[in-house]
C-alpha cells in the first residue's frame, strides 16, 4: 500500500515532464514553419497570414497581435527547457492530498512571466519597425543597433543583478525552500517568481533576438543552448563573465568595421 502513492507521483510527474516536452515541440515546429514563411512570403494559410501582419507596423492591432503571440511562441520553445529542471525538482518534493499537477501549474506560472515579456518585446518590435530599424526577412537591426545591443548584453552580463538572478535559477532547492508555497495556487505563485527572477536574469540576452534576426530560428536554438547551460554548468564567475566579455568584444568590432 505504501508504495500506490509514490507510483502515483511518478506517473503524475512523467505526465507533467511529457506535457512540457510536448509544448516546447509543437512551439519548434511552429517557429520553423513561420521562418520559412518570412523567408517566402507567398502563398496562404496561418502561417503566412501572421507574417503579413508582422509585415506592417502601421496597422498596430494587428501587428501587435501576430508580433506578441508570435514571441510568446518563442518564449515557450527557448524557456521550457531551462525551467525542466526546477519542474522535476518540483515533483520530488510536492506531497500530499490534491496536488495532482501541480508542477504543470508551477511551470503554468513561470511561463507566464515570460508571457507578460512577450508583450514588451512585441512592443520595442513594434517600435524598432516603425522607424525602420528591422530590416531583412528575418527581421534584424541595422548595423550601430545591433553593436549596441551587444555591447549592451554583455555588460548586463557582469552585473550583480544579473548574478542575483542567476543564482536563484541555479538552485532549485535553494529557490524552494526559501519560497515554498502549498497548494496550487501557491505553485502558480512560486512559478511566477521564479519566472521572474528568470526574466531578470534573461532580459538582455532575449533582445539579442533583433541580431540575429527575430524570426531566426537558429539564433534562438543558440540562445536557448546558452540559458540552459547557465543553469546546469558548475557555477563560477566564467559562466557569465566569459560570454558578457566576448559580447562587447563582438559588438565593438561590429561598431568598428562594419
Amino acid at each position: 500500500m505504501s508504495s500506490e502513492p509514490s507510483v502515483r507521483v511518478k506517473t503524475q510527474q512523467a505526465i507533467s515532464i511529457f506535457a512540457l516536452i510536448m509544448l516546447a515541440a509543437f512551439s519548434w515546429y511552429f517557429l520553423v514553419e513561420t521562418e520559412n514563411a518570412m523567408r517566402v512570403m507567398r502563398g496562404d494559410g496561418l502561417f503566412v497570414e501572421l507574417m503579413w501582419m508582422m509585415m506592417e507596423p502601421n496597422e498596430l492591432i494587428p501587428y501587435l497581435g501576430a508580433t506578441t503571440a508570435m514571441w510568446i511562441v518563442m518564449m515557450f520553445a527557448m524557456m521550457v527547457p531551462a525551467v525542466m529542471p526546477m519542474v522535476i525538482v518540483f515533483g520530488q518534493l510536492e506531497r500530499g492530498p490534491s496536488t495532482e499537477f501541480n508542477a504543470v501549474l508551477f511551470a503554468g506560472g513561470y511561463l507566464l512571466a515570460w508571457c507578460m515579456f512577450s508583450v514588451v518585446a512585441a512592443i520595442l518590435q513594434w517600435s524598432l519597425h516603425g522607424v525602420g530599424q528591422l530590416h531583412g526577412d528575418l527581421l534584424s537591426v541595422r548595423s550601430l543597433l545591433a553593436a549596441s545591443i551587444l555591447m549592451l548584453a554583455g555588460a548586463y552580463q557582469l552585473t550583480p543583478m544579473k548574478e542575483a538572478c542567476l543564482s536563484r535559477c541555479r538552485s532549485p532547492i535553494g529557490f524552494f525552500l526559501a519560497n515554498w508555497r502549498a497548494g496550487r495556487l501557491g505553485a502558480i505563485r512560486m512559478g511566477l517568481q521564479h519566472g521572474l527572477f528568470c526574466v531578470g536574469c534573461c532580459w538582455m540576452l532575449m533582445l539579442l533576438m533583433f541580431v540575429g534576426g527575430a524570426m531566426s530560428v537558429v539564433t534562438m536554438a543558440l540562445l536557448s543552448m546558452f540559458i540552459l547551460a547557465e543553469r546546469v554548468l558548475p557555477a563560477g564567475p566564467w559562466v557569465s563573465w566569459m560570454p558578457g566579455i566576448v559580447l562587447i568584444a563582438w559588438g565593438g568590432y561590429i561598431a568598428i568595421f562594419a
